[in-house]
C-alpha cells in the first residue's frame, strides 16, 4: 500500500509546487515591476557611469577593450527588450481594462527573468577590464592580387616613409588601379606593426558628409559611440584621441579638398610623424590638400596588359593559338594598359572561342564600344570625371578632342585654334584666347583626362578615354549619327554620305579618299576635318552647297589645286586651314566669309595669287599664316594688279602673322610696316639676293611676338643679329631659331648674349653654314632643349672655355634633351669644362673625325643618354675616367 502511495505524494508534491509558483508570479506581480524597473534604472546608472570614464580615458589616448564594447552593446538589447516587456500592461491599462489572471503570470515571470538578467549584466562589469593602452590597429582591406602595381607599392612606400612627405596624393584616371594600389599599402602595414599605432581606412566618394567620415573614425579607431553628439563634440573626441598616437590615414576616392581639422584630424608634420594617403582622379585635389609628394598612377605596360588580359579572359591557351592571339593583342593595345578596360573586355571574352567572335570585340571596339559587354560600367566611372569638370566650355573642348583617333599626337596650338574656331572660346584678345585655351589643356591633364604627348607642344587621349567621349557627344550612344569619326581607317572615299544629316561633327583625317564629289546635305554640321587626306586632289563645286553652319574646316595636308567657288557658301566659317596644299591661288569668294577669324595658308609653295578685294572684306580676320607661301610682295604694278600688299595687312586687324620674303627690295619696304612687324609671329626669308646683314630685332619694338625665325638660301648674308643690346628683353617669344644654306654668314651675336634675352628659344638648327666658327652663344639660352648642327666645316669648338667662365648663367642647359652633329670635320671640342645635363637622353655624332671626348658632364645618373655615333668612333674615343665609359656603354647605338 506505502509503495502505491509514494508516487501520488510525490505527484500531488510537484501539483502544489507548480501552483504555489504560480500563484506567487499572480500575487507579485506589482512588485515585480517595480524590482525589473528598478534593477533597470540601476543598469543604466552604471552605464552612464562606464561611458563617461570611457570619454575621460579617450583624451588620453585608451580605448575601450572589446569586452567593453561588447558588454555595452548587451545592455543596449537589454534595455530595449525590459521597455518592450513594460509597455504590454501600460497598453492594457490605457484600454481601461485590467491584465487578466493568465496575462499578469505570464507578464510577471518575464519581469524576474528580465531582471535576472540585468542584475547578471550589473554583476558582469565589475569582472571586465574597461580600458587598455591605444595599441596598433591594422585590419586588412578585401583586395584581389594584383598586375603591374609593384614598383607603384614600393614607391609608395618609401614615400611614407619620408619624414618631408607627411599628406601623399595618389591621383589618376578612374579605372587605372589607385583604389587597389591603397589598399595594398593598407594591407602591406599589416606585417609592419612597428612603424604605425593605427592605419585607417576611410572611404570618402563624391557624397560625402563630415559625420559619416566621423562616425566611420569613431568605428575604426574603436572609440564609444553616441548617436546624440554632435560634430563639433566628434571633432574634439577624434582630436585628443589621434593627437595622441602615430596613425597612417588612407582616405579613398576625394573628389575635392577635404578639411581635416573639421573632422578632429591632426595635420601630419615631421613631429607627430603621422601620414594621410589619399586617392584623386585630379592633380588640383592634391594641391588643394597641400600634397607634399604626388605619385601618378600610370597604366600598365604591354606585359602586364597582356597578363591581367589573359587572367581575366581565363583563357591560357590564348598564348598558345595562333588564330585568337593576334585579336586578344590587338584587343589589349586598344586597351591602353587601362586595367578597368582589360578586366571588363576580359571578362567578356571569357567564353568567346571563334575568331567570328574576337573580330566582333575588336569591331565593337573601334565603332560602338559600349555594345561590348561591361563597357557601360566602364564608361559610368569615366563619366563621374566628365561631370566633375567645372563648367561647360571644359566638357565641350574635352568631347572635341574625341574627333581624332586614340592616342593620336594633338597639337596644343591646333586644338585651341580649333576651340575658338567653334565658339568655346571667345574674346577678341588672341594672345588671351591662347592662355585660356593652355588653362583648359592644363585642367582636363589635371583631371587625368588628356596625357602628355611626346613633346611639351603636344597632348594625347587615351583610347578608352576618346571612346567615352564619342559615346558622351552622341548622347551616350543614343544618337550615334551626331558625331562621325572615322579617322585613320583606310577609306579612299567618303562614307556613306546620307547618315550625315544630324551629324554635327566629321572627323575623316588620315584616310586616302581621293575626291569630295557630293553635295550632302549637313545642316547642323560645325567642324569638318579632312586634313592628312594626301590622296585629296579634287572638291566638286556642289560640297559645300549645304553646310550653313560650319564654322571650322581643315584641308589641310592635302593634294588639292584649287579651292571650289562654293566655299563663299560657307558664311559661318571662322576657322580655315589650307595649309600644305598644292593651291595656287585663292577664289573670289572667300571675301565672303565674313566671319572667318583663321586663315591658315603656311607652307603652300605654289601659292602665287591672293585677290587684294576678297581679303579686304575679311573684317574679322585676326590670324593670317603666309609663313612658307606666299611671296609675292614686290611684283611690278602690272604683275601686281589686284593682289595682295603690305598696305593691305596694315588695314587688318591681324594679331597674328606668318610672312614670307624672298626679295630684299620687299624685306627693306616691309621694315616701314611697323603695325605688320608687331604681329608677325612666323617669319621665313628666302634668297633676298645682297642681304649683307640682317637685324631681326629694332629698336622701335618688332619682334616682339615673333615666335618662329628661318632664314634660307641668303647666300651674300654675313652677319645676323638676333639683339644683344644689354638690358634689352629681345625676341622673347622666340622658340625656334632655323638657319640653312648660308655660306657667307659668319656672325649671329655681333656681341655675346645678354642674359635676358631669347628666354623661350627652344630649337636651334643650323645647316650648312661653312663659315660659322662660333655658337657658344647658346649658353645663354635657358630654356634650350634641341641643338642641332650639321656641315659647319668651320667650327672647331661648340663652347669654348672662356665663354663658360665669362658666362653669367650658373646652371646652363637644364632643358637641354637632344644634342646632334654631323658633318663637322673641325671640331675636337664640345665643351672643354664640365657642364651640367639633368634631362639630356640623345647625342648624335657623326662625321666628327676630330672630336675625341665626350663632354665632360654631369648626366642624370638615372637615365643616361643614348649615344647615336659610329664603332670604329666609339672604340677610339678618350674617357677621362672609367665609370663615364662603363655608364655610358650600353646606351651606345651603332649607326
Amino acid at each position: 500500500m506505502e509503495s502505491l502511495l509514494t508516487p501520488l505524494v510525490s505527484f500531488t508534491d510537484s501539483v502544489y509546487m507548480s501552483i504555489a509558483k504560480r500563484v506567487n508570479h499572480y500575487k507579485n506581480f506589482h512588485q515585480r515591476i517595480q524590482g525589473m524597473v528598478e534593477k533597470l534604472e540601476e543598469l543604466k546608472d552604471t552605464r552612464d557611469d562606464l561611458k563617461r570614464e570611457i570619454e575621460r580615458a579617450e583624451f588620453q589616448g585608451l580605448m575601450s577593450t572589446k569586452q567593453i564594447k561588447g558588454w555595452l552593446e548587451r545592455v543596449e538589447k537589454a534595455e530595449a527588450e525590459a521597455n518592450l516587456i513594460l509597455a504590454q500592461p501600460i497598453k492594457q491599462l490605457i484600454c481601461c481594462r485590467q491584465p487578466s489572471c493568465r496575462s499578469r503570470y505570464r507578464l510577471s515571470k518575464k519581469f524576474l527573468q528580465k531582471e535576472a538578467e540585468i542584475s547578471e549584466l550589473i554583476t558582469k562589469k565589475t569582472t571586465l577590464d574597461v580600458l587598455v593602452q591605444g595599441s596598433s590597429q591594422i585590419d586588412p582591406v578585401p583586395c584581389v592580387p594584383t598586375v603591374g602595381l609593384n614598383s607603384a607599392l614600393e614607391m609608395a612606400v618609401q614615400i611614407i616613409a619620408d619624414d618631408e612627405a607627411g599628406m601623399i596624393g595618389i591621383y589618376g584616371i578612374g579605372g587605372v588601379g589607385k583604389t587597389t594600389l591603397l589598399k595594398e599599402i593598407n594591407n602591406e602595414y599589416i606585417s609592419r606593426t612597428d612603424e604605425f599605432e593605427a592605419v585607417i581606412w576611410v572611404t570618402i566618394s563624391q557624397d560625402f558628409s563630415l559625420e559619416r567620415i566621423q562616425r566611420a573614425l569613431i568605428s575604426r579607431l574603436g572609440l564609444s559611440f553616441d548617436a546624440a553628439e554632435c560634430q563639433e563634440q566628434l571633432t574634439s573626441r577624434i582630436y585628443n584621441f589621434m593627437r595622441r598616437i602615430k596613425f597612417l590615414l588612407l582616405l579613398d576616392d576625394l573628389w575635392q579638398r577635404l578639411d581635416l581639422e573639421n573632422i578632429g584630424i591632426p595635420l601630419p608634420d615631421k613631429t607627430n610623424r603621422c601620414k594621410v594617403v589619399f586617392t584623386t582622379r585630379s592633380m588640383d585635389v592634391c594641391s588643394d590638400m597641400d600634397a607634399n609628394t604626388k605619385l601618378k598612377v600610370d597604366f600598365l605596360n604591354e606585359e602586364h596588359s597582356w597578363c591581367l588580359f589573359c587572367e581575366k579572359a581565363n583563357q591560357t591557351d590564348i598564348i598558345n593559338n595562333s588564330d585568337l592571339k593576334p585579336y586578344a593583342e590587338a584587343i589589349v593595345k586598344r586597351c591602353g594598359g587601362l586595367p578597368l578596360a582589360l578586366i571588363t573586355i576580359g571578362r567578356a571574352m571569357a567564353n568567346r572561342k571563334t575568331e567570328e567572335e574576337w573580330k566582333y570585340a575588336i569591331e565593337a571596339l573601334d565603332n560602338a564600344p559600349s555594345e561590348l559587354r561591361g563597357m557601360q560600367d566602364v564608361f559610368t566611372i569615366l563619366k563621374f570625371s566628365y561631370e566633375n569638370l567645372q563648367d561647360d566650355t571644359l566638357k565641350m573642348c574635352f568631347l572635341y578632342c574625341a574627333l581624332f583617333p586614340g592616342d593620336y599626337p594633338l597639337e596644343k596650338e591646333q586644338l585651341i585654334d580649333y576651340w575658338i574656331g567653334e565658339g568655346y572660346l571667345d574674346g577678341s584678345n588672341e594672345d588671351s584666347l591662347h592662355n585660356k585655351g593652355h588653362a583648359v589643356i592644363g585642367s582636363l591633364k589635371v583631371a587625368c583626362l588628356l596625357e602628355c604627348g611626346e613633346d611639351d607642344t603636344q597632348v594625347k587621349m587615351h583610347d578608352i578615354v576618346r571612346s567615352f567621349a564619342v559615346w558622351i557627344a552622341s548622347n551616350e550612344g543614343k544618337n550615334k549619327e551626331k558625331v562621325v569619326v572615322q579617322g585613320c581607317s583606310g577609306l579612299s572615299e567618303l562614307p556613306d554620305v546620307n547618315k550625315w544629316k544630324v551629324a554635327e561633327k566629321i572627323s575623316l583625317l588620315g584616310n586616302e579618299i581621293i575626291i569630295l564629289s557630293a553635295g550632302p546635305a549637313c545642316l547642323n554640321l560645325s567642324s569638318l576635318l579632312l586634313h592628312w587626306n594626301r590622296s585629296l586632289s579634287k572638291i566638286s563645286n556642289e560640297f559645300f552647297h549645304y553646310m550653313p553652319v560650319l564654322k571650322v574646316l581643315d584641308l589641310s595636308v592635302t593634294s588639292i589645286k584649287e579651292v571650289p567657288a562654293s566655299i563663299g557658301q560657307l558664311v559661318e566659317l571662322r576657322y580655315l586651314d589650307l595649309s600644305r596644299t598644292k593651291i595656287t591661288a585663292l577664289p573670289e569668294n572667300i571675301g565672303r566669309l565674313s566671319k572667318l577669324r583663321h586663315l591658315d595658308l603656311q607652307r603652300t609653295d605654289s601659292l602665287r595669287k591672293i585677290p587684294r578685294k576678297a581679303i579686304l572684306q575679311l573684317k574679322n580676320l585676326r590670324v593670317l599664316n603666309l609663313y612658307y607661301s606666299y611671296g609675292e610682295w614686290d611684283m611690278s604694278h602690272d604683275e601686281g594688279e589686284g593682289q595682295i600688299k603690305f598696305e593691305d595687312l596694315q588695314h587688318l586687324n591681324l594679331t597674328a602673322l606668318g610672312i614670307t620674303m624672298t626679295e630684299l627690295s620687299a624685306l627693306t619696304k616691309l621694315s616701314s610696316f611697323y603695325n605688320i612687324l608687331d604681329c608677325i609671329q612666323y617669319f621665313f626669308i628666302k634668297g633676298c639676293e645682297g642681304l649683307i646683314y640682317l637685324m631681326v630685332a629694332t629698336v622701335y619694338g618688332g619682334g616682339e611676338r615673333l615666335r618662329r625665325l628661318n632664314i634660307y638660301d641668303c647666300c651674300t648674308l654675313k652677319e645676323i643679329d638676333l639683339g644683344s643690346e644689354a638690358g634689352k628683353d629681345w625676341l622673347p617669344s622666340l622658340e625656334v631659331l632655323t638657319l640653312h644654306a648660308l655660306p657667307n654668314l659668319t656672325t649671329i651675336w655681333r656681341n655675346s648674349a645678354s642674359p635676358k634675352c631669347h628666354k623661350n628659344l627652344r630649337y636651334i638648327n643650323i645647316w650648312y653654314c661653312p663659315k660659322l666658327k662660333n655658337v657658344s652663344w647658346i649658353l645663354q639660352l635657358p630654356r634650350l632643349e634641341k641643338l642641332y648642327v650639321f656641315y659647319c666645316e668651320e667650327i672647331e669648338e661648340i663652347i669654348g672655355e672662356n665663354d663658360v667662365t665669362g658666362g653669367s648663367l650658373e646652371l646652363p642647359f637644364l632643358s637641354l634633351k637632344t644634342i646632334s652633329f654631323r658633318g663637322l670635320p673641325k671640331l675636337k671640342s664640345i665643351s672643354k669644362v664640365a657642364l651640367s645635363f639633368p634631362v639630356l637622353n640623345t647625342i648624335a655624332l657623326i662625321e666628327c673625325p676630330q672630336l675625341k671626348k665626350l663632354p665632360s658632364a654631369a648626366y642624370n645618373s638615372s637615365d643616361f643618354p643614348i649615344v647615336y655615333c659610329s664603332k670604329d668612333w666609339w672604340e677610339n674615343l678618350e674617357w677621362d675616367n672609367v665609370a663615364a665609359s662603363s655608364a655610358l656603354h650600353p646606351q651606345f647605338i651603332a649607326i
